[in-house]
């Protein structure tokens, strides 16, 4: 079930961000905007590939890096938040993410324990 709910809420915060993407570049925004994109939307993308994983620890490895794309993407959020150089509300995206990087560091935790 877990893997569910990641798997739906990663792809839904892609969602967003490509959405956010837009609104960013319509205001002129090229490199946050791409660097937002490409972060926010390999979030899913790692998760949806670790569900294939070859073993547990490809699984956990897949997981720990959408953990550092999430990270990765809530860095660039916070610069829009701060930065003031385009006017959009990033708050709900922000809040996405926190989730996003609380769920998968419980599971590189919960399955990279030893069995």
């Amino acid at each position: 079930m877990r893997s569910n709910t990641i798997l739906i809420k990663s792809f839904n915060f892609a969602l967003h961000i490509i959405r956010l993407s837009r609104k960013l570049q319509q205001q002129k925004e090229f490199v946050i905007s791409n660097q937002l994109l490409r972060a926010g939307t390999s979030i899913g993308a790692q998760v949806e590939e670790a569900q294939a994983g070859q073993s547990r620890r490809d699984f956990v490895a897949k997981i720990a890096i959408a953990s550092k794309e999430a990270r990765e993407s809530r860095y660039w959020l916070r610069l829009l938040e701060k930065s003031d150089i385009v006017d959009v509300d990033v708050s709900e995206e922000l809040r996405d993410v926190e989730e996003l990087i609380r769920i998968l560091t419980a599971i590189v935790k919960t399955a990279g324990r030893p069995q």
